[in-house]
């Protein structure tokens, strides 16, 4: 627990990992003694306070001392006066404090109730949460007061916590601070809120309005707010095809245009959860058939971007910029392993209203992950609530869940222009921007330089190696003009540039790709955040190796305009060794230099890279330095220091006709990078231009084509825009997958000029399909499949 929570870090754990083990007990016993609501009461209080903790055991025991310490001293600072309750936290103007000041009593309450803390039960801290609760009431959140500020805080931030505190200290308050407080719920939460599910009550919102409804209704005792809140959950369940919410591809949208699986995506897992263990076995329980599109996504949504216990940054907005708050004096850290941890979290919860297969298979996926991730020991994680780290500390000590492997195979997310390719040793994230999704979130100072997240940003991790890449300080410290992957012109943009909430979507619609499930080939038509810069890339993922293609690449900002192929992070003090094209090359900082093309470079400790274009490429080791509060307001100033070793193409000012070809082999030693580099044959480049881009591998049966209008690459042949993914099997047999990324084409003929005998089967989608000296295929209106894969079996002639 942190001084200064983010508002979603609290509200996605706070009780997001808690126990529902003896929860029934707990219901039946209050109930016994009193009426449903007692028995819901003491289940939810259950459900935020994990259950019974190991007091003595670790880290449990360190945890709950250092809870107590935090409160005594937070009670001592406490001084009530007209905007505040702490000098530190002054709410006269901005909610965000009266939010943190509710949060910070939250925390204190449970120091009070929990056992270990050493105020457990202490006079002084009850009169002191007593006074904050009223002095809160009494100068800001009661009925009558109009809202200031974001919205957020009033409707969601402080009516969980203060309804959380109810709970807690139920016995403790006054059957009128009840009802004063509940009054100023309803004031500021009025059923209303849910009325209709648009603005701010979709998806993880309205979850999160649904909690604060049905734990007013237990702790007010109005049954008709809990039954609001079941059914206000409705809308969240069915699938969506614009705006916030669930695709069917998998895909999790929120503010419209934001990949969000990472925050609000464990808001919704955990929401959910907490609202099923808390209305299971009641009149109101949650029995709403659609609520297993929920569970289905688990596998579908929030599998393919956990890795090794991290969520990739790809999906969670601008919270990758909360590394460190200003105010954090515990100095605990969020980023992708932290975020990755709440996920798990949040599964674990949700899997107790699963069915029992479901619930199995989740609990061994979260025990692997937490097995595997050796950069951030989910159980030593300090910024996980007491609640959430107990749910893993169960799962991790029962012999009787095997931990599960990695997921392996390739999944695109059309509606959220994002990709994972998963191989058995390493996995990669494609982050891309379109008219349906920004090229980066910003807003509420947050992420202020995540500017070109959206250009194709491409990460990746090692199974055994990496894995702090993007944890370790890269955000403030990476020069934000050359995240890997991402093809920019390097105009000096201002902070938060293009505009916040995702207004900066480029008005781009051939994003997408198609895939097999095990490889893929996807495509970006790039236009520059704020700039002129537009380009076509391509990324053919495959087995050991992703193929990148650029071309078109071209601006007039009177700028450079670089393709970055990879930017390593080493750390505080790293020195990996850079060897480009056998030759092992200088370590000092500040050393550059420039390579010709063809050629091969490789780092070690982290793979392999093979420029096959024309022309030359970049490398620079040096040391940066930056502060979380570079890139949001409410960071921490203290200055970070971090070495990169960075690898790019140069494409000049004002390029007019740009381009690129590399391979990225994660985990290659630097023999077989050199290996692949002299493997002529092994690659074939079918084309390179703006009318279309595709690769042939000819071992791995492979044809990947993109074609940007209608065209021909190789031996593909099409009318229009189209993305093709061409598979030869050896039983002689062939996959052909075929999408639309534009979502434009109302009729679409493909051409294969392979020799074909037979088609075995083929999707809906495809009106014909005609063998003989070619495969031609016709396909049926595309502007309503979402960019979906369309797929034809065919055998060779």
């Amino acid at each position: 627990m942190t001084e200064v929570w983010s508002r979603r870090s609290f509200l996605s754990t706070a009780g997001g990992g808690a126990f529902l083990l003896g929860t029934p007990a707990r219901r039946a016993a209050a109930e016994a003694a009193g009426d449903v609501h007692d028995g819901m009461r003491s289940v939810w209080r259950s459900l935020v306070l994990g259950g019974d903790l190991p007091t003595a055991a670790e880290p449990f025991r360190s945890r709950l001392a250092a809870l107590g310490d935090q409160t005594a001293g937070w009670l001592g600072a406490m001084a009530p006066a007209s905007g505040s309750l702490w000098p530190d936290l002054g709410f006269a103007t901005d909610p965000e404090m009266l939010m943190q000041s509710y949060y910070r009593l939250r925390t204190m309450a449970e120091a009070y109730v929990r056992p270990g803390t050493g105020v457990t039960g202490s006079d002084t801290l009850r009169a002191g949460l007593l006074t904050g609760l009223d002095h809160l009431h009494a100068r800001a959140y009661h009925a009558g007061q109009a809202p200031y500020g974001n919205w957020y805080c009033w409707q969601i931030g402080a009516p969980q916590a203060l309804l959380d505190l109810c709970v807690l200290l139920y016995d403790q308050l006054s059957a009128a601070q009840l009802a004063d407080f509940c009054a100023a719920v309803d004031h500021f939460v009025p059923d209303s809120a849910v009325g209709a599910y648009t603005g701010t009550s979709t998806g993880a919102n309205r979850v999160d309005l649904c909690r604060v409804l049905a734990v007013r209704g237990v702790v007010g005792k109005q049954s008709a707010k809990i039954a609001l809140a079941r059914d206000a959950l409705a809308p969240v369940f069915p699938y969506v095809t614009s705006g916030d919410g669930l695709y069917r591809d998998g895909s999790f949208i929120q503010h419209s245009w934001v990949p969000y699986s990472g925050t609000y995506g464990a808001v919704l897992l955990g929401g959910l959860g907490l609202l099923s263990g808390v209305l299971k076995g009641t009149p109101w329980a949650l029995t709403d058939p659609g609520a297993q599109i929920v569970f289905d996504a688990v596998e579908r949504a929030w599998a393919p971007f956990l890795f090794n216990g991290l969520i990739m940054d790809c999906v969670s907005g601008r919270a990758i910029s909360r590394g460190l708050a200003a105010a954090d004096v515990r100095q605990v850290r969020q980023d992708d392993h932290a975020r990755g941890h709440a996920v798990l979290a949040g599964i674990l919860l949700l899997g107790e209203g699963a069915s029992a297969a479901e619930r199995a298979r989740w609990r061994a996926l979260v025990k692997g992950w937490m097995a595997r991730d050796y950069y951030s020991r989910p159980l030593a994680d300090e910024s996980l609530p007491l609640s959430s780290l107990a749910r893993l500390a169960e799962v991790e000590g029962d012999p009787a869940v095997l931990a599960a492997a990695e997921p392996v195979g390739h999944r695109l997310f059309g509606a959220m222009d994002r990709a994972t390719h998963r191989r058995p040793d390493w996995a990669a994230s494609l982050a891309m921007a379109s008219r349906r999704i920004t090229h980066y979130e910003t807003g509420n100072g947050e992420n202020l330089r995540g500017w070109h997240t959206g250009s194709g940003m491409l990460c990746w991790w090692g199974a055994t190696y990496g894995n702090g890449q993007y944890a370790d300080a890269f955000w403030p410290t990476v020069d934000p003009y050359r995240l890997p992957g991402t093809t920019v012109s390097r105009k000096v943009l201002a902070d938060g540039a293009g505009g916040d909430w995702g207004a900066s979507r480029p008005d781009a619609v051939w994003v997408g790709g198609s895939t097999d499930g095990e490889f893929a080939s996807v495509g970006q038509h790039l236009r520059g955040l704020s700039s002129t810069l537009t380009a076509r890339k391509s990324w053919f993922f495959l087995a050991d190796t992703i193929v990148c293609l650029g071309a078109g690449i071209r601006a007039t900002d009177g700028a450079v305009v670089e393709t970055v192929v990879d930017n390593r992070n080493l750390g505080a003090t790293g020195t990996h060794a850079l060897t480009v094209g056998g030759t092992v090359q200088p370590t000092a900082l500040g050393w550059s230099a420039v390579f010709p093309s063809p050629g091969w470079a490789h780092i070690a400790g982290f793979g392999g890279y093979v420029m096959s274009g024309a022309g030359t490429f970049k490398a620079l080791r040096e040391q940066r330095d930056g502060r979380w509060s570079d890139v949001n307001r409410g960071g921490s100033t203290s200055v970070l220091t971090r070495r990169y070793l960075t690898l790019w193409y140069d494409h000049g000012t004002d390029p007019t006709a740009g381009s690129y070809v590399h391979q990225i082999l994660p985990g290659a030693t630097a023999a077989q990078t050199s290996a692949r580099a002299a493997a002529a044959g092994w690659l074939t480049v079918l084309a390179n231009s703006e009318v279309a881009q595709g690769v042939h591998v000819p071992s791995l049966g492979f044809t990947g084509v993109n074609l940007w209008q209608a065209g021909t690459a190789g031996p593909v042949e099409a009318g229009g825009p189209c993305s093709v993914t061409i598979r030869e099997r050896p039983d002689g047999t062939a996959t052909v997958r075929v999408s639309d990324p534009t979502r434009t084409q109302t009729a679409l003929t493909v051409v294969w000029h392979r020799p074909v005998t037979e088609v075995v089967t083929r999707s809906a989608g495809v009106v014909s399909a005609v063998p003989g000296a070619v495969l031609r295929l016709g396909f049926a209106d595309l502007t309503q499949a979402a960019g979906a894969t369309q797929e034809v079996v065919v055998r060779l002639g």
